[in-house]
């Protein structure tokens, strides 16, 4: 017997299938502009993350790497999130790098201003509900409107450097669950937000706080060239 799918489910695969492999290719074939920068000891660390985590694309593993080994090569955690993937995919995964072992896969959300099930559009600006790509290091944890949360602190200028004053925090919410996908076919959205699930904001939080990493990718051209992260300039970097 064949079953029909609401017209959301439909519109939110068909755009995975045209949205991911362009996404892919674009992390592909950055990456092999970037080239196997062994001098970073990113590329043998990205193929264990790789093996730890099969449904995040290596080639977005490796340009966090990339931009983690720019930054702070001796950190210890690191967080990767993918937002070419849609909402109803896990597309959030934290990764123990001195034991290397995955200690979370879970969904994410993205801002209301960024899309609707697939994100396309990202931005630095308060008040435009959109999320930030690029790299941040975590900071404090705290117990806010939205519960226990904690701030984020972007690095790079003009992308995401504003993450602080726009409050762009890590916090869980009940919007983000499979739940949720079920009644509506994708995640709520924040107001910029990385929201996960409310029954593992707290554990998540606590295992990347206090100056470890998050990496968020979406494939712009522009941040994908430009990044001082990505490119290790370490002048631009350190600013």
């Amino acid at each position: 017997m064949i079953t029909s799918r609401p017209l959301h489910w439909i519109a939110i695969a068909l755009l995975a299938a045209t949205a991911t492999p362009s996404s892919d290719v674009q992390a592909n074939n950055f990456v092999a502009r970037l080239g196997a920068n062994s001098e970073h000891g990113s590329l043998p660390m990205a193929s264990e993350l790789a093996h730890l985590a099969p449904e995040a694309n290596p080639d977005v593993l490796q340009l966090a790497m990339q931009a983690l080994r720019c930054a702070d090569p001796g950190a210890e955690r690191l967080a990767v999130i993918d937002f070419s993937k849609p909402s109803n995919d896990k597309r959030l995964w934290v990764f123990d790098l001195s034991s290397r072992r995955l200690l979370f896969s879970e969904l994410v959300s993205h801002g209301r201003g960024s899309g609707d099930a697939m994100a396309s559009v990202f931005s630095n600006v308060p008040e435009s509900y959109q999320s930030s790509i690029g790299l941040f290091r975590t900071g404090n944890s705290y117990t806010g409107r939205n519960g226990y949360s904690m701030r984020l602190e972007g690095l790079e200028e003009g992308v995401n450097d504003k993450a602080f004053e726009r409050a762009i925090v890590v916090h869980g919410a009940d919007y983000v669950s499979e739940d949720f996908i079920a009644e509506n076919g994708r995640l709520g959205r924040s107001h910029g937000c990385p929201a996960v699930p409310s029954e593992v904001a707290a554990p998540l939080i606590d295992s990347i706080k206090d100056n470890q990493y998050l990496f968020s990718y979406y494939p712009d051209s522009n941040w994908l060239e430009s990044s001082p992260f990505l490119s290790c300039n370490r002048q631009l970097a350190s600013q």
